[in-house]
């Protein structure tokens, strides 16, 4: 059956065509009711196909196409997912409890940009420690490269990184190596270039803007169904394991129930079903634990959320930064707070928005459920040379951030490339096929840091294809010097947190931090950080601290070379070590 929801068209006509454009074939569909077009027709795999809407000759892809060979301006192919020949029968999931997260943009990944270059370097994500594979964007977008944040199509697959197909054996792959597969969703809001939803129906709620452009009008229940099952298909048809949702403080929902909760609602039933974990963790910037609480308790039930408060206060205990919105997190107890309570704005003023800003976190909220990063797509890619930690701190230094964020009470998560402080910058890149549009971004990047008071010279072309090469790991730093040194360091953090129950219990309340400010300079602080029997101490002043530890304790791991004398050790500047009892036999 061939359908489509065209409330604001009077004819809906669906065109089939050959693989070279020529029309095969083309025959009305018939009103359905509330806005829906049928036809008895059936489509076969491959089979090329568009609408015309009222008497235009303009092919529209499908809303809902799952392919798109020749771009998002083009007809779509019928994909049917069903005859993939999976081999992950005996895959039972990976619940995100006690996980490490690691986040990858396709097209920079590898050399070559695709999800079967990308199938090449799983094992090194395995060998790494990793669990949870999370994906950009690759929703259909508009020219080849993009972050992905610009899609139109949400259920076809990228066409340069491989395609729907591609993609089933991407995840086909990884759960072979016991990996997990997150999906990065953006039902935010519509690229803009090629979104020919309105011209179907109300998608976008007129009158409604959010940053990226009109709001989605989730006051339509055909809208919200498409977002449902949208979800649906990655977790069905893709298997893939979880979704994370990208920027959900702009999705803006008055319904009864909260389109957040509808997706955790579905995602619980298909988990209920298929007898494995599936996990929803939301982009927001609301500090507002209803995400997370159980429905039980009023809340969503998403399983997690990102704590950018996290983020915050580690980003300005290494790099000393305090403008915008690291004001407020030079603080003393910046990373004490965000630390034992999950966030540092929980009803506290933010200078940065100028309000009283979050909600705290209950007690009894497991800390794995707070996502936790020192780096990620956003926090580099929206700086204006798009630099990483490894441009401005130390080799010693990127190793403290290495135990910080792999010792941390939540969800730890690692961008691409941090595992080895990759040189690379990751920039903000866009290849958008219209001259006005690209010139449009290029000038708004630099027009946004300006204000900042960048210069614009130093502010990348999105467009300039070699702003899209930079940002391309170079793999063969992974086995030289620092890089090697610190690539073994986050291999060896991972397999301690595996080890230790300490380092992934879920109450907050095991965790207390005591913070020394040695010079009032917010880089330059001492952190003991206790979870539980073990302690994470932190050097990151410029003279050598000493710590207390147990009579028992043993020095489990360190970023340079110490040793425990007479319950007392020393850390040189800038280094970190985690000290504790021994393991005992059978544990």
């Amino acid at each position: 059956m061939i359908e489509v929801w065209g409330p604001r068209a009077r004819r809906m006509r669906v065109r089939l065509l050959d693989a070279d454009g020529a029309t095969i074939d083309e025959h009305e569909l018939d009103a359905a009711g509330d806005g829906w077009w049928r036809s008895d027709r059936k489509l076969s795999d491959g089979d090329r196909y568009g609408f015309l809407i009222d008497d235009g000759d303009q092919l529209r892809p499908d809303p809902r196409s799952r392919r798109q060979p020749e771009g998002v301006h083009g007809p779509s192919a019928a994909f049917d997912p069903s005859t993939f020949a999976w081999t992950d029968q005996s895959w039972t999931g990976r619940q995100l409890a006690g996980g490490l997260i690691y986040e990858m943009h396709l097209g920079t990944f590898t050399p070559d940009g695709t999800l079967d270059a990308a199938i090449d370097r799983l094992d090194h994500l395995v060998d790494l420690g990793v669990t949870h594979v999370e994906l950009l964007p690759v929703n259909d977008f508009n020219g080849r490269w993009n972050w992905g944040y610009d899609g139109v199509l949400w259920y076809a697959v990228h066409e340069a990184y491989g395609g729907p197909r591609a993609y089933q054996r991407f995840v086909d792959a990884a759960h072979a190596r016991g990996l997990a597969v997150i999906q990065d969703v953006v039902y935010n809001h519509l690229g803009p270039s090629g979104n020919y939803l309105p011209e179907f129906g109300p998608y976008l709620r007129e009158g409604s803007r959010n940053t990226w452009g009109d709001s989605i009008d989730l006051d339509q229940p055909a809208v919200r169904a498409f977002i449902v099952e949208n979800a649906l298909m990655w977790m069905r048809d893709h298997h893939v394991d979880g979704l994370r949702l990208d920027a959900v403080h702009a999705l803006l929902d008055d319904q009864p129930v909260h389109i957040l909760q509808e997706l955790a609602e579905t995602a619980d039933a298909l988990s209920a079903q298929q007898n494995r974990p599936l996990s929803l963790i939301a982009e927001s910037d609301m500090n507002d634990p209803t995400l997370i609480l159980p429905r039980e308790a009023g809340g969503y039930g998403l399983t997690a959320q990102w704590s950018d408060d996290w983020h915050h206060a580690v980003h300005v205990a290494l790099t000393g930064e305090t403008t915008g919105y690291y004001a407020d997190f030079a603080a003393e107890n910046a990373l004490a707070k965000v630390s034992e309570g999950g966030f540092f704005h929980d009803g506290t003023f933010s200078s940065f928005r100028g309000r009283d800003h979050g909600s705290p976190v209950p007690p009894a909220v497991p800390a794995w459920r707070l996502v936790t990063f020192a780096q990620d797509h956003d926090q580099i890619g929206n700086r204006a040379a798009g630099d990483r930690l490894s441009a401005t701190l130390s080799a010693d230094r990127l190793a403290v951030a290495a135990v910080l964020t792999l010792t941390a009470p939540g969800t730890p998560m690692l961008f691409m490339g941090e595992e080895w402080g990759a040189s690379t910058p990751w920039q903000f890149f866009t290849s958008h096929p219209e001259p006005e549009l690209g010139r449009a971004t290029a000038e708004g990047r630099i027009a946004e840091f300006a204000e900042m008071g960048w210069d614009p010279d130093a502010v990348p072309d999105p467009q300039d294809p070699a702003t899209f090469e930079r940002s391309h790991l170079d793999w063969s730093e992974s086995e030289q010097g620092d890089h090697a040194r610190l690539l073994a360091m986050y291999r060896a953090l991972a397999a301690l947190r595996r080890d230790r129950a300490e380092l992934t219990d879920p109450l907050l309340a095991a965790t207390s931090v005591t913070t020394t400010d040695t010079d009032g300079s917010p880089q330059h602080r001492v952190f003991r950080i206790d979870r539980g029997g073990l302690s994470v101490l932190v050097n990151l002043s410029t003279e050598p601290a000493e710590f207390d530890i147990g009579s028992d304790d043993e020095v489990l791991l360190s970023t340079v070379a110490v040793e425990a004398r007479s319950a007392r050790i020393e850390l040189p500047a800038d280094a970190a070590a985690v000290v504790g009892p021994p393991r005992r036999a059978g544990l």
